[in-house]
């Protein structure tokens, strides 16, 4: 009998992990390399003073993704994992006091709409239909569709015209929506994946259907609790997973990989390698770029980073029974703090801030009697070269002082056991080009073919998974790029 086929997958985060089980079930010997002590790449679990954090996502939708990974072994994810229904997805609070949910069902969601513009109901319904038609393009044609071939993008280019995707997202929501306050809470979904709604094409709109097609979920025991269910369901399936080990170099030998080089001196063979790396990494450390074409330097250089974040984790000796489980807290500015968050050279004086309170449907995240949070600060990448060790602290310091003043009184009393993350850390930890969180920016030109390909353009053995491959950031969006391995032959 002829020896199975072996692959690597670098990384192990979502989009790794599921690689990993799709090839398992293809057959192959699969050995699984993350440099991080604990699986899940940014979906990292942090526990301090009794406090339990989730480091990285925390919206589950399109959940069946999930499911299939647990099905391709005849198993059912709900023995490994329990997904919880949330009624309120997110509610968005504004500087002028206003609040608005969104969530539930349609009818929950229009409510809440007529209550704050009566004049932009039908707009929502319009935008909603217009959102499922780029759906059923974007994520059930193309989500785990190669585009290895400039044709196969050139045929769905009249689909892209008529549903209007040149438009961008902010574009496409003030075309349905007039009030100010709407159209900021429908049109933040790409910064979710890395995006600057004012520049990110519209088929990112499809979320705005995905989220009601299958609604919106948390874990129970949070996002650390995906990563043990499969980091579980694996080992029962026979891959080897190795933990806080680096890979130095891939091993070339013409246009194949042939091995992967460690930092402890190791080396392992393959015939195939799976990267769930940054892209930016992948070919600027881990392989020689001697043998790059002259368009792909190109293409490399040109690539544009999405933006970082700053994560600020803490714990409080009281509880929040009015915050809600996600919350949006905007700013006083939006377009010219986004355009500062991208294209800016320094830290901006203001911020907008994404809360997580887990504890408001997991009360197991914190000691009884208290509430554990994070809050995420999207900031400029390591470009804007800001001096974290200075900056960091006083960050920290302006977020909580607003979070005392709106939405969570007596904040600055009742803190316990805060610390942070930046840029810096997601360089260092997660060798995340420039620090940045989501991987490559989502822009149109920076998308489907244009973007790094999931079969590599520079060795015919080596595969992309993750943000930074098509389709995307985003939970769904990497667990659709290893689905889409199924679609390439590797034998």
């Amino acid at each position: 009998m002829p020896s199975p086929h072996r692959s690597v997958v670098i990384g192990g985060g979502f989009g790794g992990i599921a690689a990993a089980l799709r090839l398992r079930a293809r057959g192959h010997e699969v050995t699984l390399i993350d440099r991080c002590e604990q699986l899940g790449g940014r979906a990292q679990v942090f526990e301090k003073d009794g406090f339990r954090h989730d480091a990285g996502p925390t919206v589950i939708t399109a959940p069946f993704l999930f499911d299939e990974l647990f099905e391709l072994f005849g198993k059912q994810r709900e023995d490994y994992l329990e997904f919880i229904p949330l009624d309120t997805w997110y509610r968005f609070y504004f500087q002028d006091g206003e609040s608005f949910d969104y969530g539930g069902t349609p009818e929950d969601t229009l409510r809440e709409i007529e209550r704050i513009s009566p004049e932009d109901v039908q707009g929502y319904r319009d935008l909603l239909e217009h959102s499922r038609k780029i759906f059923e393009v974007g994520f059930t044609k193309l989500a785990d569709q190669p585009f290895h071939s400039l044709t196969t993008l050139m045929a769905q280019v009249p689909n892209l015209i008529r549903l209007g995707c040149y438009r961008t997202v902010w574009q496409f929501v003030s075309r349905h929506l007039k009030h100010d306050h709407l159209r900021r809470a429908f049109s933040i979904q790409p910064l979710l994946v890395g995006g600057n709604p004012f520049e990110t094409t519209s088929i990112y709109s499809l979320i705005h259907y995905l989220e009601r097609k299958w609604g919106v979920f948390f874990a129970k025991g949070g996002t650390g609790a995906i990563v043990s269910a499969l980091e579980k369901l694996m080992r029962e399936e026979g891959i080897e997973i190795l933990t806080g080990e680096t890979v130095k170099k891939i091993e070339v030998s013409g246009r194949r990989a042939t091995g992967v080089l460690l930092e402890n001196g190791d080396r392992i063979e393959t015939q195939s390698v799976v990267s769930n790396a940054d892209p930016q990494h992948l070919y600027g450390e881990l392989l020689s770029t001697a043998n790059h074409s002259r368009l792909f330097r190109i293409k490399r250089k040109r690539m544009k980073t999405s933006m970082g974040l700053f994560v600020l984790f803490f714990g409080t000796d009281r509880t929040y029974p009015e915050v809600a489980h996600h919350t949006i807290w905007f700013g006083d500015r939006y377009r010219e703090l986004i355009h500062e968050i991208f294209h800016g050279t320094k830290l901006p004086d203001d911020f907008s801030l994404y809360l997580h309170r887990p504890t408001a449907t997991d009360p197991s995240f914190a000691p009884s009697g208290c509430d554990s949070f994070y809050v995420l600060a999207p900031v400029p990448n390591l470009a804007a070269e800001i001096d974290w060790d200075e900056e960091g602290p006083k960050l920290r310091d302006r977020i909580v002082d607003a979070l005392d003043e709106t939405i969570l009184p007596g904040l600055k009393t009742h803190i316990r056991s805060d610390f942070f993350m930046t840029p810096e850390n997601f360089k260092t930890n997660y060798l995340s080009n420039l620090g940045s969180g989501f991987s490559v920016s989502p822009i149109f030109s920076q998308s489907a073919w244009f973007r790094f390909h999931n079969r590599s353009e520079v060795l015919e053995n080596l595969y992309l998974v993750g943000a930074g491959t098509h389709p995307g950031a985003g939970v769904p969006g990497v667990l659709c790029s290893a689905k889409l391995l199924d679609r390439i032959p590797m034998d």
